[in-house]
């Protein structure tokens, strides 16, 4: 793991990045979900740089092995963390892909930054356009759904989280589409954040509205996302996320949980390598 300075806490801390910085040809950022860590995309990590990508991996901070300050845990900040690694590591011409949580980062920084330094977005799982439900935004979630996740974080986080787990891969008494050492790698990713990061983030994933950001957004784009996923549900996400970029695919991958970097991976893997080489 390599680390990078992208700015300084409200005391005067320097805040850094931890991150992965694999192969080399066009550069693909990949930005992780609630509550993981970059290495999320292990399975991206190992197959991108056979086709010629390079793929940089970053824990957002607060969380993985990224600094973990008090603040800092809105979208206009972290849009920022994200404009620190792409400058400091003078990347260009880049891919950014979003997964849950991450497609804010990005949509938000493609409106804040101009798109600078990037050709290519890509939207996976991806919270956007606007999640919680508004009397302008009906077919988003109940906003009880995320007070349920807040009492459940602040009265057990290791049991939330553990049965978090299971949601995000649609495991069932029935259906078990990962082993248990997968559901127990990533509770041991989601625990390495701290619970504040976990806490402030979901008031930003779930209350954050980034439909002005898209308009923004000019390049070619990406959407993929599972038509089962419990998490994010397409109808209040993907379905009306598509209709505010110009230039859009849209992959739907059939019986596909919100965890598709792992359910689907090899299908994933292949649409990211078709879509960054322009083949």
């Amino acid at each position: 793991m390599q680390t990078i300075e992208v700015g300084r806490s409200a005391n005067g801390e320097p805040v850094h990045l931890a991150y992965q910085d694999v192969g080399t040809g066009r550069p693909v950022v990949l930005i992780h979900g609630w509550p993981a860590s970059h290495a999320m995309w292990q399975y991206q990590s190992a197959e991108l740089p056979k086709h010629g990508i390079r793929a940089i991996a970053y824990d957002r901070r607060g969380f993985g092995h990224s600094s973990k300050p008090w603040e800092g845990y809105d979208y206009n900040t972290l849009a920022d963390d994200l404009k620190g690694l792409l400058d400091g590591l003078d990347l260009q011409d880049v891919t950014l892909v979003g997964f849950s949580m991450g497609g804010g980062e990005v949509a938000r920084y493609m409106a804040r930054h101009g798109g600078a330094r990037v050709a290519k977005v890509v939207f996976v799982g991806s919270v956007t356009p606007y999640l919680m439900k508004a009397g302008d935004n009906p077919e988003g979630v109940d906003a009880a759904v995320f007070q349920q996740m807040l009492e459940g974080l602040n009265k057990d986080w290791p049991d939330f989280l553990a049965t978090f787990g299971k949601q995000f891969f649609n495991v069932g008494m029935l259906k078990h589409p990962v082993s248990q050492a997968t559901l127990d790698w990533m509770q041991h990713l989601t625990l390495q954040a701290s619970l504040k990061a976990t806490l402030d983030c979901v008031h930003a994933f779930a209350e954050t509205d980034f439909r002005n950001d898209f308009a923004g957004i000019s390049v070619p784009a990406l959407v993929i996302h599972g038509d089962a996923d419990q998490v994010v549900p397409p109808e209040a996400s993907a379905n009306r996320t598509v209709e505010l970029l110009r230039s859009v695919q849209y992959k739907v991958y059939e019986g596909g949980s919100h965890g598709l970097f792992v359910t689907h991976k090899d299908e994933l893997n292949r649409d990211l390598v078709h879509f960054v080489s322009g083949a």
